[in-house]
């Protein structure tokens, strides 16, 4: 029985370990989030944007891992989500913005001058369909 747990403990921590180094190359591989203090303007928060990153996944782990629960006022859930939008919009607006995925589509699709538009037609459709997932899917 002990070595079951021992292979668990084992297997786990293997996983985890070449989990999260494929995180962390793909994210200093591709520089996501230097281009995501660049795109922000916000140079000076580097740190916390790393540390943010390292602490999320740690607790996103600890909660996917444990049973612990707690519960929070609406507000706060509303607060909550709304961080974790921002920071997976930045995240992939960062992303785009390093594999040219935006200025190709739109010489594509000849809106050359007309990027600007492009994104925030690709931003609010992504919170309208995210909206309508929330409003109409979820009990």
């Amino acid at each position: 029985m002990m070595i079951s747990y021992i292979v668990e403990i084992f297997v786990g921590l293997a996983g985890g370990l070449a989990v999260g180094s494929g995180f962390v190359a793909f994210l200093a591989v591709l520089g996501v989030i230097p281009r995501l203090v660049q795109v922000s303007r916000s140079k000076g928060y580097l740190r916390w944007y790393e540390w943010g990153v390292i602490l999320g996944a740690l607790f996103g782990i600890f909660l996917t891992f444990s049973n612990w629960q707690f519960t929070i006022p609406l507000w706060m859930e509303i607060f909550w989500g709304l961080l974790h939008g921002i920071f997976i919009g930045m995240l992939a607006a960062a992303l785009t913005e390093v594999l040219n995925v935006f200025p190709i589509l739109a010489k594509r699709i000849r809106l050359d001058q007309h990027i600007e538009k492009l994104l925030l037609a690709i931003v609010f459709g992504k919170i309208a369909g995210s909206i309508f997932q929330w409003v109409i899917y979820i009990d």
